[in-house]
């Protein structure tokens, strides 16, 4: 068995970093606004870091549950989340801002609700 308190404090963390992004995109409108000046390359700094952190902390979760949980939730793509990390962080001199652009209205809502929904359902 696994510590479940310490899988709902990471989970909290990663619905932290969804709000971020969240937040990170109320004022871009297209991928070019992350290239158009420093504002929109900070934004696109802050975003990819808080991709790596989502990334990092699913990867520890499913080091803490031998990869048990979140196969309990298959409308995520968790392997391709997990991924974006691995991405990010090993290539980030050549990150496709259109890609980012791409992972907010495509997968954060979506994994924000599925976040929400595993907080609940170990809490039950």
């Amino acid at each position: 068995m696994y510590d479940r308190e310490l899988v709902i404090d990471i989970l909290k963390k990663i619905s932290w970093s969804l709000g971020q992004i969240t937040k990170r995109f109320q004022t871009i409108q297209s991928s070019d606004d992350f290239i158009k000046d420093d504002i929109g390359l900070e934004k696109l700094d802050s975003i990819c870091m808080q991709l790596i952190n989502i990334g990092e902390a699913l990867k520890q979760i499913d080091k803490l549950t031998n990869s048990k949980l979140l196969s309990n939730y298959p409308d995520i793509d968790w392997k391709k989340a997990k991924g974006m990390r691995d991405i990010i962080t090993h290539h980030y001199f050549d990150i496709d801002a259109e890609v980012v652009y791409a992972v907010y209205p495509e997968h954060i809502p979506e994994m924000m609700r599925a976040i929400n929904k595993i907080i609940a359902d170990m809490k039950i």
